[in-house]
């Protein structure tokens, strides 16, 4: 896998503190307790993402500034941590927030290359998540779901957790993988390069 640099940019809660819109962008979402953090940590390999033992911490779309030299002086693309959902005691605080400034990201962002939509390999498909699926297929949104903590799952488990996945979702592609592990992070790249390229 190949090295890259990571620097945190800035946090935004509304569309005009979001940076210029020059680079592509992957953005991550997902329920609160998915592992959001754990994954970008992974794939950039520090600690960049801030990981909590309570779930909702993210209230802001974080910015993150992806090279893959020190000394670059721009960045090849940016990553976008965006608010986790779904979390019972946030929900309603975080659903008032959507239309201020996470709906007009996912909506009107030029520059969003990609969409990763993580889910828990362990639990069945959540109405959220289908929710939030149907929204970036109606802004014809490019996304992948990708089922995090798959370190928890044997072989057979796995196979029907994705089929589970699959069908309860209405999707094609998924991606399972660990942050523990490291499984799944060479696939999880390589759909952000090509996203970023094209």
């Amino acid at each position: 896998m190949q090295r890259v640099y990571s620097k945190f940019l800035l946090s935004a809660v509304s569309p005009e503190r979001f940076p210029l819109p020059t680079m592509p962008e992957i953005a991550f979402l997902g329920r609160s307790n998915v592992g959001k953090s754990s994954l970008l940590n992974a794939l950039l390999g520090s600690k960049q993402a801030h990981v909590s033992s309570t779930p909702g911490r993210t209230r802001a779309i974080n910015f993150f500034s992806i090279t893959d030299s020190p000394e670059r002086q721009q960045p090849q693309m940016y990553f976008a941590d965006l608010p986790g959902y779904g979390y019972a005691k946030l929900s309603k605080s975080i659903s008032a927030e959507w239309p201020k400034f996470i709906e007009p990201y996912l909506a009107d962002r030029p520059t969003l290359a990609l969409c990763f939509c993580l889910v828990d390999s362990n639990i069945p498909p959540q109405k959220s998540d289908a929710q939030l699926i149907h929204f970036l297929r109606s802004y014809n949104r490019r996304f992948l779901v990708v089922g995090t903590k798959a370190d928890r799952l044997s072989g057979n488990a796995r196979v029907k957790a994705q089929a589970d996945l699959r069908k309860g979702l209405a999707v094609e592609d998924l991606l399972l993988c660990s942050s523990k592990t490291g499984a799944g992070l060479k696939e999880v790249w390589s759909a952000i390069y090509k996203a970023a390229e094209e």
